[in-house]
């Protein structure tokens, strides 16, 4: 940037107040995800598994935002404390399907009451048409970077 551009205004720069709204929530489900031994990709891992049972490590670590490699090293551990199952070998081509356990639902159901807190706070002051909206608006961003233009857009 040159020195006669302008800047962005921080204030009003909706990828900076996205980027601080993900921070502040991060730092919140640190906070009462921590005190239960639990990241938020430990969090994140179950509650998929909870809501697509047999998903693949790679399957895995797109659905919590991390690496093949860091889902790997959840996943071994969270098997050696017994909250998830693999099979030996995988059942079909090289996946191996990871599904939770009895105790692993117990600390999901734990772990999702305290999530479910920190959300209720984060929209507390804003209302079910808000908070409706606030969804779309955000599905609509994430799409405008995620998908590939239509043909309308590339006109433009």
């Amino acid at each position: 940037m040159s020195q006669g551009e302008p800047g962005i205004e921080l204030d009003t720069s909706l990828g900076y107040m996205l980027k601080a709204a993900a921070s502040a929530l991060h730092s919140a489900l640190e906070a009462v995800l921590s005190p239960l031994g639990m990241t938020i990709t430990h969090y994140s891992c179950l509650e998929l598994l909870a809501q697509r049972p047999g998903l693949s490590n790679s399957e895995l670590a797109r659905g919590a935002f991390v690496t093949r490699q860091s889902m790997n090293v959840l996943l071994q551990a969270l098997e050696r404390q017994g909250l998830v199952i693999r099979p030996a070998r995988a059942p079909v081509g090289r996946a191996l399907p990871t599904e939770l356990t009895d105790l692993g639902r117990r600390q999901l159901e734990t772990a999702s009451a305290a999530v479910r807190r920190v959300e209720q706070d984060m929209l507390a002051n804003l209302d079910a048409s808000e908070q409706d909206q606030m969804r779309r608006l955000l599905t609509t961003c994430i799409a405008s970077l995620t998908e590939p233009p239509t043909s309308a857009t590339q006109k433009r």
